[in-house]
């Protein structure tokens, strides 16, 4: 601007020509800011860089016809916030997933449009870039797919895919933005839960104390670090060996194995789980493994919820398993007692055993602007 000014010095027009050049040249320029800007929001743009740490591995899960763009991602975080998306336009994929509560939503089951109860409790979106089995019963394959299935489930958001791609294409925002991903403004079902997955695999928990421990950057305290003793290990009384026996279920960097199991919370269980798609009785009442990633956030727990807290979890594994059939063969014959029937954890070890849990708590993760509920403003 300042050589602008140097330049209408330097010209010989008299002092009322030179102020009307100058206005016309500073018009000139709002007009090119303005265009530049637009009247819509500013889209970041290119392939989006996933940043975690290296004892994560590199397995993750990204399909080749739905490759992660930073615009991929900005709009999919707007569909995932948005309530245009349910029939009542109030119910959003946030809704059940709520970032301070590491993306679930503290009840035992969600309520959806017209106050339907889902069948199960809300799972936590968290790492989800390494998961290849989704729901409790891991009827879905991909992000895609298990992001299709709440947007037209009559229990949770109740809407068809041909209404939801009818109301966004009746807005002034949705059309221009799925051209900027996409290549051309068509509006498809396909392509909204591709975004929404796009989004949904950025949800990267990776900075938790026990993180920071494992990177040398944080010193547990004296019941953190008994345990994560307890958490990494068998029970073996013969050799005076104590443990919590976790690992079997939640060992790794990421505490979660892609793994299904019943762990004991019923002889006969209600809820037939894998057995449904199986039709194996040893697939009764199993499920999937959940990570414990913000675990202290995540209450209630089990996929019915019918546990507040996480004393009630450590109770559960220590006194109160249920024989069955299709019992997790990890869980049988564990105990810290010699000829024990139970884990038989003592009221100390429970207590440390939830101070290690605690540290998986990711305060990074839970206010991270890159996953909140967008501006209102954006949304038309």
């Amino acid at each position: 601007m300042s050589k602008l000014f140097q330049a209408l010095h330097k010209m010989s027009l008299p002092p009322s020509g030179a102020k009307v050049w100058l206005i016309l040249c500073l018009l000139l320029v709002v007009a090119c800011l303005t265009a530049y800007t637009g009247t819509g929001p500013s889209v970041p743009m290119g392939d989006y860089v996933f940043n975690y740490p290296a004892n994560f591995g590199n397995r993750i899960n990204v399909p080749a016809n739905n490759p992660t763009t930073q615009q991929g991602v900005y709009l999919g975080r707007l569909l995932f916030y948005e309530p245009k998306l349910s029939a009542t336009n109030t119910i959003s994929c946030g809704s059940c997933h709520q970032q301070s509560k590491a993306f679930t939503d503290g009840r035992a089951l969600s309520i959806g449009v017209n106050n339907g109860l889902a069948t199960r409790n809300s799972m936590s979106l968290a790492n989800l870039l390494w998961t290849r089995k989704f729901f409790w019963d891991g009827r879905a394959a991909s992000l895609e797919e298990q992001a299709a299935f709440p947007l037209t489930n009559p229990h949770e958001m109740g809407q068809s895919i041909q209404v939801s791609v009818q109301k966004l294409s009746n807005t002034k925002l949705y059309p221009g933005l799925f051209k900027i991903v996409y290549g051309d403004n068509i509006i498809t079902g396909e392509r909204i839960v591709k975004a929404i997955a796009q989004f949904e695999r950025t949800l990267i928990s990776a900075n938790s104390h026990y993180d920071q421990y494992l990177r040398n950057a944080y010193q547990p305290t004296a019941d953190e670090l008994k345990g994560m003793e307890l958490f990494n290990r068998g029970p073996d009384p013969e050799k005076g060996i104590r443990g919590a026996n976790c690992t079997h279920c939640h060992g790794g960097p990421k505490t979660y194995l892609e793994l299904f199991h019943n762990n004991g919370l019923d002889s006969i269980s209600k809820d037939e789980g894998l057995f449904a798609f199986t039709g194996l009785i040893t697939d009764r009442g199993r499920f999937k493994v959940p990570t414990l990633r913000n675990i202290a956030l995540t209450a209630p727990y089990m996929h019915d919820g019918r546990f507040k807290t996480l004393d009630e979890v450590v109770d559960h594994y220590s006194e109160h398993i249920k024989q069955s059939v299709s019992l997790s063969a990890f869980l049988q014959g564990e105990s810290n007692e010699a000829g024990g029937k139970s884990l038989k954890l003592l009221p100390k070890e429970k207590k440390q055993l939830i101070a290690f849990l605690n540290m998986l708590t990711d305060s990074t993760f839970i206010t991270d602007k890159r996953f909140a509920d967008p501006h209102q403003s954006t949304k038309n």
